[in-house]
């Protein structure tokens, strides 16, 4: 069995990066900005943009926080994503979700400029994507093209199993799984949470992709010895026993599901890392893009 490490290629990936960024500065090009938009004081939230805040640090990018309140209407919100699109200084930017019960979430990220959304979120980057276009991916699914190509992780002719069926990772997957090249080139059967049997379907599956969001959903009598698994789920579980009262759980029931695998990801420092990491690759291509201009 090999573990699909994520912290480490995060870790080689953000250095790759960081020697991009070098020799941008030693030109005297401007270098990428990466601006993230938090709406609220949701914990997580906070957590999850701090990272980025310092991962843009580490490797020479310049980042802005743009913290607005709970209260924050819709249409303030509109207005400083018009803001951040028309500033030329501003590379990339993203909208952290979720957002507060009175905004609309399509709507604001309908409102983001395309060559900016470094997220992939905008239905023209999502399109594009499926038809196998230039585009930005959205920073989870790319990361796991990325663990799936480093680790050289064969996918052609194979049988994918997706489950889950969001717009962040599982829809996403099952359209980049089954695209010419590499990584790529499976059948894939995308499954959620109103597929009959899913147990006679994974077991078939050469790669599993999990993001569902439910703790050691997937168990060792679900899977076929040398199965490669990518588990996307995340969820704190209550632990008393656990210093900070807690652990993090993934979709699938690592320690019973390693033995037969292949490959698998771990929970956490497997796919987690990776999205910031392509994030930021991410807006690496926005700023080259637009240099091209």
């Amino acid at each position: 069995m090999t573990l699909l490490d994520g912290k480490k290629i995060s870790n080689d990936i953000k250095n790759e990066i960081a020697a991009e960024v070098q020799k941008m500065k030693d030109n005297g090009e401007k270098v990428p900005h990466l601006a993230a938009v938090l709406v609220g004081d949701d914990g997580a939230s906070l957590t999850y943009v701090g990272s980025k805040v310092r991962a843009c640090e580490r490797i020479g990018f310049e980042s802005t926080l743009v913290k607005l309140p709970n209260t924050t209407t819709e249409v303030e919100l509109l207005k400083k994503i018009k803001e951040l699109n028309e500033d030329d200084a501003i590379d990339g930017f993203i909208i952290q979700l979720p957002l507060p019960p009175q905004i609309n979430e399509q709507k604001v990220l309908m409102a983001v400029d395309p060559h900016k959304d470094v997220d992939g979120f905008h239905p023209e980057n999502f399109g594009k994507m499926a038809l196998d276009m230039s585009t930005f991916i959205p920073a989870t699914p790319f990361g796991i093209l990325e663990l799936l190509e480093r680790y050289k992780v064969e996918t052609k002719g194979k049988h994918t199993v997706v489950i889950g069926r969001s717009h962040i990772v599982g829809r996403p997957m099952s359209i980049l799984m089954s695209r010419k090249g590499w990584p790529g080139n499976s059948t894939v059967t995308l499954t959620h949470s109103r597929t009959e049997d899913l147990s006679k379907i994974t077991k078939e599956a050469d790669i599993i992709i999990s993001a569902l969001g439910v703790p050691k959903f997937v168990k060792a009598d679900m899977v076929k010895d040398g199965v490669v698994i990518i588990d996307v789920g995340i969820t704190r579980v209550p632990d008393e026993n656990h210093p900070k009262g807690y652990v993090i759980t993934g979709d699938v029931d690592f320690e019973k599901v390693s033995e037969k695998a292949s490959f698998i990801t771990p929970v956490p420092g497997g796919v987690g890392p990776m999205t910031i990491a392509m994030l930021l690759k991410n807006t690496l291509l926005a700023r080259e893009q637009r240099s091209e201009k």
